[in-house]
């Protein structure tokens, strides 16, 4: 999800609901603690040089169980964000405090913002080694057995 996605979702909200991949919500007194523009400038195992910039926002619970932010005061801090440090349509990046920092995308589902699983991946498999997923193709003979030498087995 981008910047311009999640406001647009705000601005039909009245309340803001974050869901963790194992469907527990953040506590609704949760504070959005930071607003950040995220460089990576990096070369990848291939040699490549690459650069990404993402928005980042990170969610923080405290003790004061009486604090909500709501969805215009998010849109708020989002366009002061913008403004301030630059920031424009990136993909948004989560982080929250679990057994340590954890690094979410986001989704929506309609009613809540669904904190998705991130995976890491080669990017340069084509020049590093990393063999291509080979599926095997089963061929059968009209009795449903594979013939030696048929290349089904």
């Amino acid at each position: 999800m981008t910047l311009q996605e999640l406001k647009t979702h705000l601005i039909n909200q009245k309340t803001i609901s974050f869901k963790l991949p194992d469907g527990r919500l953040v506590p609704n007194h949760f504070h959005v603690t930071e607003v950040g523009k995220v460089s990576k400038h990096f070369i990848d195992c291939g040699g490549t040089v690459r650069q990404e910039v993402k928005a980042n926002l990170q969610l923080w619970s405290a003790d004061d169980y009486d604090h909500r932010l709501h969805p215009e005061k998010l849109i708020k801090i989002i366009d002061i964000s913008q403004d301030k440090i630059g920031l424009h349509d990136e993909e948004i990046e989560v982080e929250y405090q679990g057994t340590s920092i954890m690094k979410f995308g986001l989704e929506f589902d309609g009613d809540s913002f669904l904190l998705s699983t991130k995976q890491t991946d080669c990017l340069a498999k084509d020049n590093c080694g990393v063999p291509e997923d080979k599926s095997l193709q089963l061929e059968t003979v009209n009795n449903n057995s594979c013939e030696p030498g048929s290349g089904c087995c």
